[in-house]
Parts: C-alpha cells; sequence; structure tokens
C-alpha cells in the first residue's frame, strides 16, 4: 500500500543523482572555458572519482536531511531551504575531500557546482508534485484498501489513508467484527460498513488489494479465520499495532504517519525487484515488438487471408489482483468459436478451463500459430501496457476466475506472463491442478533469476512447439 511512497524516494533519489551529474559537468565546462589565471583540467579518471564521491556526497546527506521522504508535500520555501543545506554540506563534503587526497580542486568549480545543483535541484523539487503524478500514472492503477474495525483507531487509519489519495490509494470501506455497528461511517465522503462475514464474497465481486485490521487485542483472536481467508487468497494483510505501549523504532515495519503495521503478504513485495522487473519487461517488450512488427504485419495478412474475421483477437482477462483488462492474440480460430463453445462442452477435458484436444474451431493457420506460440505475440503490447508481465501466470478468463478453489486463487496476487513454469513443464500436457500448484511454486520462489530461468527454458519450447496442442 505504501509501496508507491518508497518508490517516490527511489525517483527523488535518482533525479539527484541525474541533476547532480548534470550540473557538475556544467560547472567543469564553464571553469574550463572560462580561461581565468590559473588553468584548471582533470584527468578522464579523477574526474570520474570526484563525480562518484559528490553523487555518494549528494544522496547521503538527502538520505540524512530526509529530504526524499516529503518532497512532493513541502511548501516551496522549505523545498528552498532543504536544497541549499544539501548543496552546501555536499560542497563542504567536496572540500574535506579535497584536502585528504590533495587533489587541488579550483575553488571556482566547487563555488559553480554547489550554485548549479542548486539551481537543478530547486527547479526539479518545485514542480515534484506533477513528477509524483507522472510515477503514479506509470506505475499505478487505483490500490484498494479495506479497513477492518469502526472504532476510533479505525476512524483514524481511514483517515490517513484518505490522506494517501495522491498516491493513489483508494479506501473502499470498513469491515465490522460486531453486530451492532453504523451502517455507514462519513469522513470525507461516506463510507460503508460491512459485516466481517461478507469478506469472501466482497473479494470475489471486488478489486480489493490490501486488508488494514485496526482493532483491539481482544479481538485479534476472533479473527483467526478471517486472516487463513486472506493469507488462502493471497491477499495482503496489515495489523495496525498502536494498541502496544512502546514500539522499537528499529523494528522492521511499515508506518502510515504514526501507526506502525505488521505486514503479512503471499506474494512477492520488494517494490525494487518488482520494479526492476516492469523495468525489464518494458525493454524486453518494446524492442520484441520493433524486431517483430514486420512478422506481425505479415501473420496480420495471411491470418485475414485465410480465413474470415478480425486478425486480432481481444478477450477480457484477470490481472493482477482480479484487475480486468483486455487481452490480445492472432486469431487462430473461426471468427464465431465463442458461439461454438457450448455445442462442444461434452468435448472439454478439464474441469475449470475450457481445453479440447484437436479444437476443431482451429482454422489451418491457427495451428500453427498455436504449436510455435505466434498467435501470442500481439502480448507484448499487454506488456508494455503493464497489464501483463513476460514471466508470470498465465492470465485466465473471469468464468474461470469465478469457479477457482481459494487456495487457486491467490495466483492473482502476482502479475500475469507471457510464459510460466507450466509452459516449460508440458504446456497443455499439463493437469488443471499441477498447473495451479505450478504458478504457487512461481509466487513462493519469484526472483528476478527465476524469471531469466524460465525465460531462457521457453525459448526452445516455442521454437520446437513441444507441448502445444
Amino acid at each position: 500500500m505504501f509501496s508507491r511512497r518508497r518508490k517516490a524516494r527511489v525517483l527523488f533519489g535518482l533525479s539527484d543523482v541525474i541533476l547532480v551529474s548534470a550540473a557538475f559537468e556544467i560547472a567543469y565546462q564553464t571553469r574550463v572555458l572560462l580561461h581565468l589565471e590559473r588553468a584548471f583540467y582533470l584527468m578522464p579518471e579523477r574526474k570520474a572519482f570526484v563525480l562518484a564521491v559528490a553523487l555518494a556526497a549528494w544522496v547521503s546527506i538527502g538520505l540524512w536531511l530526509e529530504i526524499y521522504e516529503k518532497l512532493d508535500t513541502l511548501h516551496p520555501r522549505m523545498v528552498l531551504r532543504d536544497a541549499a543545506k544539501q548543496c552546501a554540506y555536499g560542497a563542504l563534503s567536496l572540500v574535506v575531500f579535497e584536502y585528504a587526497f590533495r587533489l587541488e580542486l579550483s575553488r571556482f568549480f566547487l563555488t559553480l557546482f554547489a550554485a548549479y545543483a542548486w539551481v537543478l535541484l530547486l527547479t526539479f523539487r518545485l514542480t515534484a508534485g506533477r513528477v509524483v503524478g507522472v510515477m503514479r500514472r506509470e506505475f499505478g492503477a487505483p490500490h484498494y484498501v479495506m479497513v477492518v474495525g469502526t472504532g476510533a483507531r479505525a476512524i483514524r487509519m481511514a483517515q490517513g489513508l484518505e490522506q494517501s489519495a495522491q498516491y493513489g490509494v483508494r479506501l473502499r470501506g470498513f469491515l465490522s467484527e460486531k453486530p451492532d455497528a453504523p451502517s455507514e461511517i462519513h469522513l470525507r465522503v461516506p463510507y460503508q460498513v460491512l459485516p466481517i462475514a461478507d469478506l469472501p464474497a466482497i473479494l470475489r465481486q471486488h478489486v480489493v488489494d490490501e486488508i488494514v485490521f485496526s482493532v483491539g487485542t481482544e479481538s485479534l483472536a476472533e479473527l483467526e479465520e478471517v486472516f487463513l481467508l486472506c493469507d488462502e487468497e493471497g491477499v495482503r494483510t496489515r495489523v495496525a499495532v498502536d494498541f502496544f505501549p512502546h514500539v522499537n523504532s528499529t523494528v522492521s515495519l511499515d508506518r502510515l504517519g504514526e501507526t506502525p503495521l505488521l505486514t503479512f503478504t503471499a506474494a512477492p513485495d520488494d517494490e525494487i525487484r518488482l520494479l526492476l522487473k516492469r523495468v525489464i519487461d518494458l525493454a524486453i517488450a518494446a524492442a520484441g515488438l520493433i524486431v517483430l512488427s514486420p512478422f506481425m504485419l505479415l501473420v496480420i495478412v495471411l491470418v485475414r487471408m485465410t480465413s474470415r474475421g478480425p486478425a486480432i483477437f481481444r478477450q477480457v482477462r484477470c490481472g493482477l489482483n482480479g484487475r480486468l483488462f483486455v487481452f490480445y492474440k492472432f486469431r487462430s480460430m473461426v471468427d464465431n468459436a465463442e458461439e461454438m463453445k457450448k455445442d462442444l462442452e461434452h468435448l472439454n477435458t478439464r474441469d475449470t478451463v475450457f481445453k479440447i484436444p484437436d479444437d476443431p474451431r482451429l482454422t489451418a493457420l491457427g495451428r500453427y500459430l498455436r504449436k510455435f506460440s505466434i498467435d501470442e505475440w500481439p502480448q507484448l503490447w499487454n506488456v508494455v501496457l503493464g497489464d501483463m508481465s513476460l514471466v508470470g501466470p498465465r492470465p485466465a478468463v473471469p468464468s474461470e476466475v469465478e469457479q477457482y478453489q481459494r487456495w487457486q486463487r491467490r495466483r492473482l496476487r502476482m502479475r500475469p506472463g507471457l510464459t510460466c513454469l507450466w509452459a516449460i513443464s508440458g504446456r497443455d500436457n499439463v493437469d488443471f491442478e499441477t498447473w495451479m500448484k505450478m504458478d504457487m511454486q512461481y509466487i513462493d520462489n519469484w526472483s528476478l533469476a527465476l524469471d531469466w530461468k524460465i525465460l531462457l527454458q521457453t525459448i526452445p519450447r516455442v521454437l520446437t512447439g513441444h507441448g502445444a496442442n
């Protein structure tokens, strides 16, 4: 829930690296071009060394002053003050470094460097709110949260969630464990209060990314079944522990304002690694679309020439945490394949998904597109849009998700992918329950290394068409 704040801190730290590097180079070129009494020049190795020290100093000072924690909420006067302090301390650090290593840096260069850095950082930070908005659009669909409890603690928690709206957090409502709870709670807007017994239905009918328990210690033991439900479905849960009289500030806890939160998650939540995963997805998918575009145009022409109907098949699928998105494929079946599905249900060999060996709806060209996974090339666009990842559980249609057992729904807590363990372990020859267990295995053991392993093992499977029917 508060990963978006961590992303903002990472963004501001990276912006400092870029802007300070720019200020360093501008100051250096300015000093060289001025032709003052004393010539100034740094060998490339020494120049890189000084820049590295400067970047380390600026970012470390930013962390020390806690600048990255509050950039998007500060008054302009405070932004000006903090940027000045950071640049002054950074320049002082370089002076100390110069004396320690006897580098004989130009004082005028150091002054220019600090001044340019201050101007660039100040300009950027005064528009930080817009940058956060761009980041929200890139990384974020609304993040829906429900609060368990209706007392004073729960109200404070809900108010804090409302204040986090700029990070995309949306309070969906309250859940009450007490029969005499009010039907609504009015904050900025009225929120519905629902009985905790309705939670299974709520999770099936609505997108709920997290549930925060803000109740007394006496109620936690009574909610054991609710925690089990959330764990089985893969819903992230947090417990507000503000009922403890003292909390050690070094304990690894999330915080919302002054409220410490214990976090339980049944899916990967390392935001830095997930961000790297997204960057890799975006880079490879974009490159793939560019490289494959001539071949994709050829496939479009062939599909249109060999059968009636559009070349691209569109279908609604379930994405991360149950979000619905439009899924793209090259059409490999006849145009009325969905209408024919009812007449062919007696041939289905699976309990939950619809799968027919030698499906009569496949076109002659479609069999080859399926066998070599060419029909899935348009899903690279889904990866670019952020609906899918390169590696992850295959996206299911909503009608299939409705039939999932509770433990199977946890697969929705990972962004769906183009390939997965199922794809490299037999694909259509793997039964449904084993497929689901493979997805759980992937979620429980996820790492960037595992993603690369699956990607590399997928290539020969696709080229040979192994396991595809």
